[in-house]
């Protein structure tokens, strides 16, 4: 899914830091596979990170998400791996203000596939914190906490200013220009549709992640 709504973060152009990369020996090519982030992007000390920016509305994050979770899980010490909601417009702000508040209560990994099953499977908008408690409340939601979690990231509360934050880096640092997309190391960025050259494949996102092993190994530390 393209993002509609981006800034643009200008940065003078950086020399070629690294040699060249595994993804570009295996036909994966910079410019039309993925895009260099410049400057490059910190991320968590003493780690290669990978960030999947997604939508829980968004089919073709729902449909990358068993491929993604599966991946993950078998990711070398070295990587630190997370999520993290976009926003664009304004029917994904509710959604990605439910993300932070579930992140903020540790919980989000228990939720999320029902979240995605409902919004998907179910056709339920999940727009209101109300139909969000309605459906995870009989799963072990803590309602007492959501609802105060929640109210803390009301966007003129404290808490608030994360979400802004985090949604100024997405579109100024790592300009995320569609999703579901990775970015690796905080030097690549690239979305699902692009890994594939923007065709259709079983499973999907099977070239992302690959592209994502390739250029992760040309990150890997000595």
């Amino acid at each position: 899914m393209t993002l509609t709504r981006r800034s643009a973060l200008l940065a003078p152009a950086l020399p070629l830091l690294l040699p060249q990369s595994a993804a570009a020996q295996t036909g994966f090519q910079e410019g039309k596979h993925y895009t260099r982030i410049q400057p490059a992007v910190p991320g968590t000390a003493g780690k290669v990170e990978v960030v999947e920016f997604f939508w829980y509305g968004c089919p073709a994050c729902y449909a990358f998400e068993t491929a993604i979770q599966a991946w993950a899980q078998r990711l070398p010490a070295w990587v630190a791996f997370r999520h993290q909601h976009v926003f664009f417009r304004e029917q994904t702000r509710p959604h990605q203000r439910l993300w932070f508040t579930l992140q903020a209560m540790g919980v989000e990994h228990r939720f999320r596939s029902a979240i995605f099953a409902a919004m998907h499977a179910q056709r339920n908008p999940l727009d209101t914190p109300e139909a969000m408690i309605k459906l995870l409340q009989p799963a072990g939601l803590d309602v007492a906490r959501f609802q105060s979690v929640w109210a803390s990231f009301d966007p003129k509360a404290f808490s608030g200013a994360r979400i802004a934050a985090a949604n100024r880096q997405a579109a100024e640092q790592y300009k995320v220009s569609g999703v579901p997309a990775l970015a690796v190391g905080g030097r690549y960025i690239f979305t699902v549709a692009e890994a594939a050259d923007r065709r259709q494949e079983s499973p999907v996102g099977a070239s992302a992640l690959r592209l994502a092993d390739q250029l992760l190994n040309s990150l890997k530390p000595a």
